[in-house]
């Protein structure tokens, strides 16, 4: 081990026993930003091979949210505006993702998987590779986090597919309307979201340095904590996590009051 790490390793443990007994998300958001760009500066040719990193970095982060008790966790790694790349970068993205799923499922992993985002705008080979591994993890208890891969997600069109679901059960339902505007309210549009069930998230980290949500979880995050992180995806650190729970612990969350 040289010096860097020998500090970085001490800072990590100094961090973690501070965070000893103070507040912790039960449910963390991860936009996982930054990853072309990553392959770019670190010389690689195909920008894919930051998708690579980025994907070994996403079970690491897995791990550190276990053993900080993390309970939920959501990675958004597809958004709606990424399925306009060019066929030659999507493919390979798309294959990466699949075998993402498929190695959080393995049965050697703890993880309960949730696919969340519009599955009919992916190829039916990854719908299906995706589904398939959500189903071979149903059965898993509380040994690790609930984590939701969101694939083909983008918020706004989360939105609008829960009021479209809405509007067709109470069509089918008899409902007019006119009865359906009396009676609407928040939860009803919360019932039709992908990510329904599960509680909205406490902290919502994005890393590249970006300053913005750019759709994800619009409709969950309104009383979220956020913390940017400027490192690229792939070179983020349980540094830099801990320094993310740090900030969320010092942090008072009032949800308008």
């Amino acid at each position: 081990m040289g010096l860097r790490d020998l500090v970085y390793s001490l800072y990590e443990k100094r961090l973690a026993r501070k965070l000893a007994g103070k507040p912790k998300p039960g449910h963390v958001g991860v936009i996982v930003d930054g990853n072309r760009r990553w392959a770019r500066e670190m010389g690689y040719v195909d920008p894919n091979d930051g998708h690579r990193v980025g994907a070994e970095r996403i079970k690491e982060l897995l791990r550190w949210c276990d053993g900080a008790d993390v309970k939920h966790v959501t990675l958004w790694l597809l958004s709606t505006d990424n399925l306009s790349r060019p066929a030659q970068e999507l493919d390979p993205l798309l294959q990466i993702i699949e075998n993402l799923a498929a190695e959080l499922a393995n049965e050697r992993n703890p993880w309960q998987l949730r696919i969340v985002g519009a599955l009919d705008l992916l190829p039916s080979a990854t719908a299906h590779a995706l589904k398939a591994a959500q189903e071979k993890t149903v059965d898993r208890g509380s040994g690790g986090a609930q984590v939701s891969l969101a694939v083909g997600y983008g918020g706004r069109r989360e939105i609008a597919d829960a009021v479209r679901s809405l509007l067709h059960e109470h069509a089918k339902a008899g409902t007019t309307i006119e009865e359906l505007a009396e009676i609407l309210d928040v939860d009803h549009i919360s019932d039709h979201l992908y990510t329904r069930g599960l509680p909205d998230p406490d902290l919502v980290i994005r890393t590249s340095g970006e300053q913005r949500l750019s759709g994800f979880l619009l409709w969950q995050s309104a009383h979220s904590e956020f913390y940017f992180c400027d490192v690229h995806w792939p070179s983020f650190r349980r540094t830099d996590f801990l320094r993310a729970l740090r900030s969320y612990a010092n942090r008072q969350r009032r949800y308008g009051a």
